[in-house]
């Protein structure tokens, strides 16, 4: 049986994590006076995270999840400009972002689940400085290349099958 590796967001570590979203692209501007249009920059990589709180320790969790969504949010506004290299880590198996603020914390509970806290939350990408973002992007990209050089399943076609034959 695999082990269960956490999604980290900071020091806070989520189980039981059901969906993740990275999504990324580039701000696209018409050239002026033409017909063309180019990508000009990109635009913030913005990560969702969709997970359920379980056990004893769940409210404990949504406490950590809240006071760093508070934490992050107080720290942008009252000295954004001295921030030099401080933001929210986000480490997974699907990418390493450093620089990431909590935009939107939601908690779900219900009467089928009253052991269990649903969380969704969003994070968007503040680079504090331009080596952050090198350095979040060569992380990221050793992720990549060592994801790749891992084998993670069967092959596309397992079972061998033949001519005329119908399992």
């Amino acid at each position: 049986m695999a082990t269960n590796v956490p999604v980290l967001v900071g020091p806070v570590q989520l189980r039981y994590v059901q969906s993740m979203t990275v999504t990324e692209g580039y701000r696209i501007e018409r050239i002026m006076g033409s017909r063309f249009s180019q990508a000009t920059q990109p635009t913030n990589k913005t990560i969702v995270l969709e997970a359920v709180l379980l056990g004893p320790q769940r409210l404990t969790q949504k406490k950590e999840l809240e006071a760093l969504a508070l934490v992050s949010r107080l720290l942008v506004a009252a000295v954004a400009p001295t921030l030099a290299a401080s933001g929210i880590p986000v480490v997974s198996g699907l990418t390493i972002s450093l620089d990431m603020q909590i935009t939107d914390l939601r908690f779900t509970q219900s009467v089928a689940k009253r052991e269990a806290l649903d969380v969704s939350i969003t994070l968007q990408q503040v680079p504090r400085s331009s080596l952050s973002a090198v350095l979040g992007e060569v992380a990221d990209l050793s992720l990549a290349a060592a994801t790749a050089a891992v084998p993670s399943g069967p092959a596309a076609n397992p079972i061998a099958r033949s001519l005329g034959s119908f399992i």
